[in-house]
């Protein structure tokens, strides 16, 4: 339905009702296209408006496909659940499917050809990692097991928040860690703000977390700070 608007003079007017998926002509509908082209003949626009199905009072999905994509793609995967649940004609069960297809991507490009990836440098710690932690929208701390030969043998988060000593006990560390059975970690913690640039703090936890690795019998590795597409090691620093 067309919406009531006034122009500068005063007079009544209508506003043209928001293009609908269902008001493209059959062969121009993203479903149509993607199953006769693909799903990399989409924009992004479209890909958006597939997955939220609907659109809301005043806009259609195309419209509010556009709206969350005003920041680019890296914006969007760095919204919080409620952030998105905020947004214009999205409810929770809208946001919800959009924030897993956006974390199944992310898992997609960290995954290598090998099951278990092997990590020797800190540059293919940091590849694997980027993708899937460095957007996040709060400080999140976690590790990844390796075994003797630096394979991969388990991620895990340890805490999310501000990265503290009293959040980042070597107590949950290291459990997850024996559970594992690993022979080494990488620690890796990400900057909401995009720079990952350590922190006092960040150099602190470090050395502390070093330290139990050595009365464990775990070698503590190296330690990645995560930023918008780049990263930091304290391996690298001198700090390990």
């Amino acid at each position: 339905m067309e919406a009531s608007v006034r122009d500068a003079y005063g007079r009544a007017s209508r506003s043209p009702a928001p293009l609908r998926i269902r008001d493209l002509p059959p062969e121009e509908r993203p479903r149509e296209r993607l199953a006769r082209l693909g799903p990399t003949a989409l924009s992004s626009r479209e890909l958006v408006a597939l997955l939220l199905g609907t659109g809301a009072r005043g806009a259609s999905d195309l419209d509010v496909a556009q709206a969350l994509l005003a920041g680019g793609l890296r914006d969007l995967a760095s919204r919080s659940l409620g952030e998105l649940v905020r947004t214009h004609g999205l409810g929770r069960a809208k946001a919800s499917r959009l924030l897993a297809a956006l974390e199944l991507g992310a898992r997609l490009a960290s995954h290598t050809v090998e099951d278990a990836p092997v990590l020797r440098t800190p540059a293919e710690a940091a590849r694997y990692l980027l993708p899937r932690h460095a957007c996040r929208p709060v400080e999140t701390f976690g590790l990844l097991a390796l075994d003797a030969r630096h394979r991969l043998r388990r991620e895990a988060i340890v805490s999310v928040g501000c990265l503290t000593g009293s959040l980042v006990h070597p107590r949950e560390v290291f459990q997850e860690a024996v559970v594992a059975r690993a022979a080494a970690l990488v620690l890796f913690h990400n900057h909401p703000s995009g720079d990952p640039e350590p922190s006092a703090e960040d150099l602190a936890l470090t050395r502390r977390l070093a330290a139990a690795g050595t009365l464990m019998g775990i070698e503590v590795l190296d330690h990645l700070v995560l930023g918008a597409g780049r990263f930091v090691s304290l391996k690298e620093r001198g700090v390990l």
